[in-house]
This record gives structure tokens, C-alpha cells and sequence, in this order.
């Protein structure tokens, strides 16, 4: 399969999962539910987009959990919630780096 595609469906797939886990907590109003929604979908979506694409030179599986840590770090340290924004991305990015490898 093309890698534009399978990162384009493993983008896709990641963002809904984590939209899903994010819909019973609780907001401030609406529009900051809309935003942390969709900042989370954004970053979730690049984290599988990049991975099938990008090629460290490591097994797929380390590259695609060292991209789901990193490109996790910034929302966890704006929230200040480390464990699970940390934790969801490298969870969905060794599974893509599995998947991919």
C-alpha cells in the first residue's frame, strides 16, 4: 500500500480514537471543548501520518514510539497532563510503528 495512504488511515484512525477517549471529560464552555478536540485530533493525525513515512533507520516499531513520545511533549507540558498525552501517544505510535514495520 502507498505510504501517503496507509499514514493518511492510520492518521485518521488515531485522531478518532483519541477524539472518543476525550468526549466524556469535562470543559470550561463549548468552544474550549471544540479547540482541545481539535488540537488533539491535529496532533493524533500527524503522529500516523508521519510515521509510515518517516524512515530512522530503526526498527519501524522504536521510530514510530520515539514520534508518538516527541511529538506528544508540547501538549503535555501546555497541559501539564504528562501521563496520559504521553502515554496515548506512544501507545498509538508503537502500534502504527507495528503495523507499518
Amino acid at each position: 500500500m502507498n505510504r501517503i495512504i496507509l499514514g493518511t488511515i492510520c492518521g485518521l484512525v488515531f485522531g478518532i480514537i483519541d477524539i472518543l477517549l476525550m468526549i466524556s471529560l469535562k470543559y470550561e464552555n463549548n468552544r474550549k471543548r471544540i479547540e482541545a478536540m481539535t488540537a488533539t485530533f491535529l496532533e493524533r493525525f500527524m503522529i500516523g501520518f508521519l510515521i509510515p513515512l518517516v524512515d530512522l533507520g530503526i526498527p519501524q516499531s522504536a521510530a514510530g514510539l520515539t514520534l508518538g513520545i516527541s511529538l506528544s511533549l508540547p501538549s503535555a507540558i501546555i497541559t501539564r497532563a504528562y501521563t496520559p498525552i504521553i502515554g496515548i501517544g506512544a501507545v498509538g505510535g508503537l502500534i502504527i510503528g507495528l503495523i507499518v514495520g
